[in-house]
């Protein structure tokens, strides 16, 4: 199988979610997050570092649960902001 290429922003949302992880995890160690959420501390430290840039939503999940983040939260700061829409134009 193979994968297609990660898009610019999919690549800049996958540190996005490293940084918050990254954050969000504080001084505990890296192994003892990645125990408490079931997964190994390899794949935690690509997650953190964008080298996993689309981690499985499960693992996510886990993650937000062991860290204390609300699934709305990580999409709400991983997700960019939608551009404004223009203002109507006003006919004179």
């Amino acid at each position: 199988m193979v994968r297609t290429p990660l898009t610019p922003e999919e690549r800049e949302r996958g540190e996005r979610l490293g940084r918050l992880l990254r954050q969000a995890r504080g001084g505990r160690s890296m192994t003892e997050v990645a125990a408490d959420a079931g997964i190994s501390a390899e794949t935690l430290r690509k997650i953190e570092t964008g080298r996993a840039p689309t981690p499985a939503f499960f693992t996510v999940a886990a993650l937000a649960g062991v860290l204390g983040l609300s699934m709305d939260d990580v999409a709400g700061r991983c997700t960019p902001a939608a551009p404004a829409a223009p203002a109507p134009s006003v006919a004179a």
